[in-house]
């Protein structure tokens, strides 16, 4: 059998990068794509002479051209709310399986609105979110509520500590905590619209015990979650202290060494109607870059390998069981994953 052809767009990048050298680690056949030919020579040549395809993101035909030699398309160009469109429409149209980084909650939204029928008319899968904030929260929820009925609330809990952002992270991050039509889940149906943050308590288990958060933040498991978990309310919450650590915001130039020290516990809450019941679970690891780059490829080899869950538009926890998924992370060494048997 053949080795899969695995196209990296934003190979360049941080996040890129690792995807592009795991793929190679594995044996993919890799294709590396981003806007600047010359940044992907010298990567090619790192990596034994991968293919190196040269296509803007304004260049339709160039995107469907590089989708089109590829059996799997992995976006790792963010910011999706600039590039996402794009680079899925080209997928769809060239009939290539498609994974995506994205976080923002209104791209997220528009792939199961926008994308779900060109992706089950190509006979595709698309997978978005599949980042790590965001994707691991929603394959955590996954597990955590698995068999459970009577589901009141979801919380996921980022609890992130030497986060250092990426040129493309920062942007992104600029875009979230500027919009004020954000995407809440409530009573069993998405709002949009202007949302007051505030200050809660979420109760992570020892050694890292109770931290102050802000709550909620604009993170996708609000349209992800609700897909699979049937949660009256569903919502996400980083520590503030993460924002608070200036070296978040200026350190776009580190080197990889030290952009891969960040150290995260991530955590999900599932709580039954009355309060009187649920699950708990948490992954704890180092390097939330090399977590979210390794989870896509992990979700490519499967949809390369007719492992995935049919054609349309998939959250992570959607397009693969969720436990063995995770599971699955823990072996590379990604984190420590801990389930909590009900209460």
């Amino acid at each position: 059998m053949s080795p899969p052809h695995i196209a990296v767009y934003g190979a360049t990048g941080h996040t890129g990068r690792l995807v592009a050298a795991d793929l190679h680690r594995r044996g993919a056949r890799v294709v590396l794509a981003g806007r600047d030919g010359s940044r992907l020579k010298p990567l090619s040549e790192e990596l034994g002479g991968a293919l190196v395809h040269q296509a803007a993101i304004d260049d339709p035909a160039a995107l469907r051209d590089l989708a089109g030699s590829a059996d799997v398309l992995i976006h790792c160009a963010g910011p999706f709310t600039d590039t996402g469109a794009a680079l899925a429409t080209a997928a769809a149209e060239a009939g290539c399986h498609y994974v995506d980084h994205a976080l923002e909650q209104h791209h997220t939204k528009w792939m199961f609105e926008a994308m779900q029928r060109p992706a089950r008319e190509a006979g595709i899968t698309m997978v978005t979110a599949m980042s790590f904030y965001g994707g691991l929260g929603d394959l955590l929820a996954g597990a955590v509520a698995a068999g459970l009925t009577g589901i009141d609330r979801v919380i996921t809990a980022y609890a992130v500590s030497g986060w250092r952002l990426t040129t493309g992270a920062r942007k992104t991050a600029e875009l979230l905590f500027a919009d004020t039509r954000r995407i809440t889940y409530a009573d069993g149906a998405q709002h949009v619209g202007y949302v007051e943050p505030r200050n809660a308590v979420f109760p992570f288990p020892p050694p890292l015990g109770p931290r102050t958060m802000i709550a909620p933040v604009p993170f996708p498991e609000v349209v992800t979650v609700p897909r699979h978990v049937p949660a009256r309310q569903v919502e996400a919450q980083l520590t503030a202290h993460t924002f608070e650590e200036e070296q978040a915001f200026t350190s776009e130039h580190v080197d990889a060494p030290t952009r891969a020290g960040s150290h995260f516990t991530v955590a999900a809450q599932v709580i039954t109607e009355g309060g009187g019941g649920g699950r708990a679970g948490q992954a704890r690891g180092q390097d939330l870059w090399r977590m979210s780059a390794l989870a896509s490829v992990e979700a490519a080899v499967r949809l390369a390998g007719g492992q995935g869950p049919g054609p349309g538009v998939f959250g992570p926890a959607e397009a693969f069981p969720a436990e063995p998924f995770l599971r699955d992370l823990e072996r590379l060494g990604l984190f420590r994953l801990t389930l909590q048997e009900e209460r």
